[in-house]
């Protein structure tokens, strides 16, 4: 498997706590502190209970950790691992008060990322016979960004910009108060580091042809019909890349591919990926 660029520790343990302190208030978790001895100890599992991939170990590790430093985190699957129901993906053990308070944090993280990694795994298996790239959007949860766009690389898509300030993207409200096409690009390259890469929005084949393929690295062909899509791909022949959006589902993205685009964004991916259902399972020692 690729090697997936990890994720900040320092990033992974701020949202960690942010989310505990969030679930634990200020008395912290008065149910399990009423009914669990403070002397106990559990030996535990995160379950699949249904087929996917997994994302976000190294949140749940964390927020057992940050718990109580005492506790056993052994990862029996590895973010990007395909799972089906009844897999063991880790295994826990250590206070049972600490391992409780810390399981609903734990789950969620990986729950939602584990649901993303999967849908974009479905994504990514649709286009395999072709050599478009799925990617992902801006589209993400605020604060959470970070996380479901490496989750959208455990399930085998790319990211597209990470947000306003990495890369180019002259949209079509850009190039209406712009004043045009030709305008928005040379206004974009006059004042764009050498390193950033420059993107345009066109919706039809006559903004297609005002392009300055000297300036724009990449066209996006938003909402475009599969037989504008080919002729679009067709005028570019390469001296951009090309990426479509706008009516991509699993239902159609296999036949958006085969137009020879480069990439798909899919803002599905991270804006209504379903959560992985997964699991804590326990026995007490």
């Amino acid at each position: 498997m690729t090697r997936i660029p990890p994720l900040s520790h320092d990033r992974i343990n701020r949202a960690v706590s942010e989310a505990l302190s969030e679930d634990l208030g200020l008395v912290g978790d008065i149910t399990t502190n009423a009914t669990i001895p403070e002397t106990a100890r559990i030996s535990t599992s995160i379950t699949a209970r249904q087929a996917g991939v997994v994302s976000g170990i190294e949140l749940a590790q964390a927020a057992f950790a940050q718990m109580n430093a005492s506790i056993s985190f052994h990862a029996e699957k590895h973010d990007g691992n395909a799972t089906k129901p009844g897999d063991v993906i880790a295994t826990i053990a250590g206070p049972a008060r600490a391992i409780l308070s810390a399981e609903r944090v734990a789950l969620n993280f990986m729950g939602a990322m584990s649901g993303i990694a999967s849908l974009t795994r479905d994504y990514v298996n649709a286009v395999a016979h072709t050599k478009t790239t799925i990617v992902d959007t801006r589209k993400t949860t605020p604060g959470l960004r970070a996380f479901e766009k490496y989750a959208v690389r455990c399930g085998g898509g790319r990211n597209h910009r990470f947000g306003l300030f990495d890369a180019i993207l002259i949209k079509d409200n850009h190039i209406a108060a712009c004043g045009g096409i030709a305008l928005a690009l040379k206004a974009a390259k006059n004042n764009a580091s050498h390193l950033v890469k420059i993107e345009i929005e066109v919706d039809t084949l006559d903004q297609l042809h005002e392009v300055d393929f000297a300036i724009a690295d990449c066209v996006l062909l938003d909402n475009m019909t599969l037989d504008t899509l080919r002729e679009a791909v067709g005028h570019v022949d390469g001296r951009a890349l090309t990426e479509a959006s706008g009516g991509v589902n699993l239902d159609t993205v296999a036949a958006i591919a085969q137009t020879g685009v480069d990439l798909i964004s899919v803002g599905a991916l991270t804006h209504s990926a379903p959560v992985l259902d997964l699991g804590l399972d326990f026995k007490t020692s």
